[in-house]
């Protein structure tokens, strides 16, 4: 029962801190982006073909908004999957052509953040915090049905 308990606050803290590295690291990675979308600077690479204004301002949400949203542990995994794939466009569409090196920081950002995707938050999250009164309404809502 206490390696349970011990196993359980073990893992907790270790999302607590993948949570709070990788999306602060990211949200410093993001800042540059959103501070250029609040300029009104749409220069951007076009790596998928939706238009560089429009690439700018998802790669600005995905790497600064959403990776908030991961450090404080809201909507984890929904948020933690679009900066995934942001970080394969980046490594693999973006920089196919440059050496590894250059490649190599967007894919560990992916794979921090495919991590978070699977697992969850952890219990340190506002997810944990909201997951049981969720539970509750749907409780209530069958009940009522």
């Amino acid at each position: 029962m206490a390696d349970d308990v011990s196993r359980k606050m073990s893992r907790g803290l270790g999302l607590l801190i993948l949570r709070i590295g990788a999306g602060l690291l990211m949200m410093s990675h993001g800042w540059g982006k959103v501070e250029n979308v609040f300029a009104g600077n749409f220069e951007f690479a076009d790596p998928i073909g939706l238009g560089p204004g429009f690439s700018l301002v998802m790669a600005a949400g995905a790497e600064f908004v959403l990776a908030g949203l991961v450090v404080v542990g809201l909507g984890t995994r929904l948020s933690a999957a679009p900066i995934v794939f942001t970080m394969m466009v980046a490594a693999f569409v973006q920089h196919s052509s440059d050496d590894f090196a250059v490649k190599e920081k967007a894919i560990i950002y992916a794979l921090m953040f495919l991590v978070l995707t699977l697992t969850g938050p952890g219990r340190f999250s506002l997810d944990a915090l909201a997951w049981p009164a969720i539970q509750r309404r749907r409780e209530r809502k069958k009940k009522a049905a």
